[in-house]
């Protein structure tokens, strides 16, 4: 049975697993602004505009302007300036933060990806206007400059406190609510169930911390920091031109369509505008939800491919292994089979008594790879991050049980064609 025991337990298994990180890969997706939204990047001129890529603009505010004045279709238009992460220090007080993204933004940005403040309040015409040195940040970043309200035991708001970033001083005026995943919610909610009911015992952290969580949507929401756009261009920017003038491209364009039944046309739309905006210089692209989605389910798919592969050629050599233990089971019982005859079974019988008793072996060894299933998925859910936690569900499991009967049923065919064909004399002189 062990062959089917490992069939059904890698099968339920892998599922799960699949299934979490189907789960996570979606949750992340949603996270970062949801299925209507559309970056507009930067793209190499194609060969038969070669020519004319010295004269390339790049993305610049103008083609905010133009898409507002000229794109009905688009709802919502949010331009980034961002700033290199890897170059920017963050400190306060001797600390030092890893920030996700520092970049600096109009306040469309909270539709575009989502945010909500939690306290204090986000940018304003006037912080936009006169480029104030002024921030809003991600709880992330309040953990690692001020400390968790965990560690502190008490909620930590730190509204009017000066920051450093790179070499200007900035105000926090505002602070994002904390972005985790539903699985990660559930766990720290168990880890605090616990550490309640235990006092003094060890508590058990699953990640949600942002160290250790480098990459994942949830993490870089939480520890983003937002400044105005006007902000980062004149402080941040400053005589980064040859002729001494701020670099006025942008990092990113992000759009979001009014209605996605009408994602084609929107997007030929924005196009069109943006052909006009850089003189017919065709050096952008559209960088779409949908082509995250499939590369989503090409994934899955290409991951279910493998799953079944696994478990199936674990089911073929668990059924070969009760073809072969029920043909030795009859070799020991032929002078049985031939009592049974000569007192008045049928070949029929005897068939069917053969596959039942296959078929029994099958399942017996489907229900230990069930059980065994959860514990293996549990040592997976002990070593996957919290959002891509291993998600067992119904539909494995029942296919796994009737896939094993099937096992059974055609592992048994063999020998209980060999049992029902059995004479009883010779059967009853067999030694």
């Amino acid at each position: 049975m062990f062959g089917i025991v490992l069939g059904v337990s890698s099968l339920v298994a892998m599922a799960a697993v699949i299934t979490g990180m189907e789960k996570g890969m979606k949750e992340s997706m949603i996270a970062m602004g949801g299925l209507d939204k559309v970056r507009i990047d930067d793209e190499d001129v194609p060969l038969w505009q070669d020519h004319l890529k010295d004269q390339s603009p790049g993305r610049l505010v103008k083609d905010v302007h133009a898409l507002q004045a000229s794109a009905p279709l688009i709802r919502t238009i949010s331009p980034e300036m961002r700033l290199d992460w890897r170059g920017t220090r963050v400190t306060r007080q001797g600390k030092s933060a890893s920030s996700s993204e520092v970049v600096g933004v109009w306040p469309t940005v909270l539709e575009m990806n989502l945010y909500e403040v939690a306290h204090g309040r986000f940018f304003c015409d006037l912080d936009e206007e006169f480029a104030n040195s002024v921030c809003v940040i991600g709880t992330g970043i309040r953990d690692q400059l001020f400390g968790s309200p965990e560690e502190r035991g008490e909620e930590i708001i730190p509204l009017g406190e000066i920051i450093q970033i790179g070499s200007q001083p900035l105000t926090i005026v505002g602070m994002f609510k904390h972005y985790e995943s539903e699985q990660e919610r559930k766990l720290k909610e168990l880890a605090k169930k616990n550490a309640q009911e235990k006092p003094g015992g060890v508590k058990r952290e699953r990640g949600w911390s942002g160290a250790k969580k480098w990459g994942d949507a949830f993490w870089r929401k939480n520890n983003v920091i937002y400044m105005p756009l006007n902000t980062v261009w004149v402080k941040f920017r400053a005589a980064s031109n040859e002729d001494g003038t701020p670099d006025p491209r942008l990092t990113d364009i992000d759009i979001k369509i009014a209605n996605l039944d009408l994602l084609e046309p929107a997007l030929q739309q924005a196009r069109n505008v943006m052909l006009v905006s850089h003189n017919g210089i065709n050096d952008f692209e559209f960088d779409t939800q949908e082509n995250q989605i499939n590369d989503i389910r090409t994934r899955i798919r290409n991951m279910r491919i493998s799953q079944g592969v696994i478990a199936g050629l674990s089911l073929l050599v668990g059924g070969i292994g009760i073809m072969n233990i029920m043909l030795a089971s009859i070799n020991e019982r032929i002078r049985e089979i031939g009592t049974c005859k000569a007192v008045g079974a049928s070949s029929e019988a005897i068939f069917m008594q053969i596959i039942v008793e296959s078929i029994a072996v099958a399942m017996l060894g489907a229900v230990v790879g069930l059980a065994f299933s959860f514990v293996l998925v549990e040592l997976i859910e002990i070593a996957s991050p919290a959002q891509n936690s291993p998600i067992i569900t119904k539909s494995p499991m029942i296919l796994a049980m009737v896939f094993s009967a099937f096992v059974g049923v055609v592992a048994g065919l063999f020998p209980a064609f060999k049992a029902a064909g059995l004479h009883p004399i010779q059967a009853l002189r067999y030694e």
